[in-house]
């Protein structure tokens, strides 16, 4: 019998707006620590896959920091955002660098797409998202309520748009609960298999869709996969898959609508210099569409880094086919795409021994 999730992951919008918990405002120490650590990065000289986190020494102060993010994530109501760090005193390639070393300090960076490129810039390059091959990062569109694939999505933010572009976020564990309220006959249905796109990024050795729940629970902990962008796309592109049920469409619907009500979702506008970290197992995001700056130094900006990190929660068998490895203290998640090489699996093993993190993905 499905049941109620208990999570302090399952908020709604008014508990976010009645605490700060999910906030931290960096101190002057650990602003001074994170510039030390890039600074230092910088003066190794070294290329982006040959850095570790020796490259990247942090005080007390930024330590706290990302301790901050962690317990948030992982044991608190599953977003954090520092903010304060002054971007506006370092080059975009200097900062990019910074946000790379605090990712290494965290877990193990996955690939994001076609190119297997572990670090995204989230600006309009002029993608269409409602494509066989869309992808929101690199539009201005409105985005779906969706999780990344990976333990945790960071984003920086270097430049603001000028109007529009507000983060937008849901906790999935209360859409859950509010979904099994209001409709349990249609919650049964998450739990079983969708039929996903991989939207042109599957490895040479990967079928270009694959089959995953949306719902799962394992050990207790709760799980939410949820693309609908994806999904379409994989019935748009791919005739020979199992075609979305009635009671499927439903389902999807339904949940999308609760996503978006003001009770649920909570918005918040993300200033040059935060940084936001969600744990996409528990908290769905989206973008209201944006209109940006004409000059292009001042045009919307963030960087996105997705992590593996050590002591994430397990997950349902059924998450295999995207995760590749459902086990917690595992290298996990990622578009692994067609760039992969020696150098990045050489990065990956070296920085999933750091962590004392299993590394199968690659069979």
């Amino acid at each position: 019998m499905i049941q109620k999730v208990a999570s302090r992951a399952g908020w709604k919008s008014a508990d976010l707006a009645q605490t700060e918990s999910w906030f931290h405002r960096l101190s002057n120490e650990a602003i001074a620590d994170f510039e030390t650590a890039m600074r230092t990065a910088i003066a190794s000289e070294k290329e982006m896959f040959d850095l570790d986190v020796r490259d990247f020494p942090l005080g007390e102060a930024g330590n706290a920091a990302l301790r901050c993010v962690h317990d948030a994530t992982q044991e608190g109501l599953g977003v954090m955002v520092l903010r304060g760090f002054p971007v506006q005193k370092h080059a975009p390639a200097h900062l990019r660098l910074l946000f790379w070393g605090l990712g290494l300090h965290m877990g193990v960076p996955r690939p994001q797409g076609k190119q297997s490129q572990f670090m995204s810039d989230v600006t309009d390059a002029g993608g269409v998202y409602r494509s066989a091959k869309g992808r929101g990062y690199n539009t201005r569109s409105k985005l779906d309520f969706h999780a990344d694939n990976a333990d945790i999505v960071g984003l920086m933010c270097v430049n603001a748009a000028m109007s529009g572009g507000e983060s937008l976020i849901a906790s999935s564990v209360h859409a859950h609960n509010v979904m099994l309220e209001e409709r349990p006959d249609l919650v049964a249905s998450m739990y079983e298999p969708f039929v996903f796109s991989r939207q042109g990024e599957e490895a040479p050795e990967e079928e270009p869709w694959y089959e995953s729940p949306i719902f799962s629970v394992t050990d207790g902990q709760f799980a939410c996969r949820h693309v609908r962008n994806h999904i379409n796309g994989a019935q748009a592109a791919f005739p020979d898959v199992a075609r979305l049920s009635a009671q499927q469409t439903e389902a999807l619907d339904l949940f999308d609508a609760i996503l978006a009500r003001d009770d649920v979702r909570f918005a918040m506008h993300l200033e040059a210099g935060d940084l936001q970290f969600l744990n996409n197992h528990t908290q769905l995001h989206s973008r209201t569409e944006y209109e940006d700056w004409p000059e292009p130094e001042r045009r919307r900006l963030l960087y996105r880094i997705w992590l593996a990190i050590p002591d994430a929660q397990p997950l349902a068998p059924g998450l295999r086919p995207t995760y590749k490895d459902v086990s917690t203290r595992a290298v996990r998640g990622g578009f692994r795409g067609v760039g992969i090489t020696e150098a990045t699996r050489a990065f990956e093993t070296r920085m999933a021994a750091h962590h004392g993190m299993a590394m199968r993905i690659y069979g």
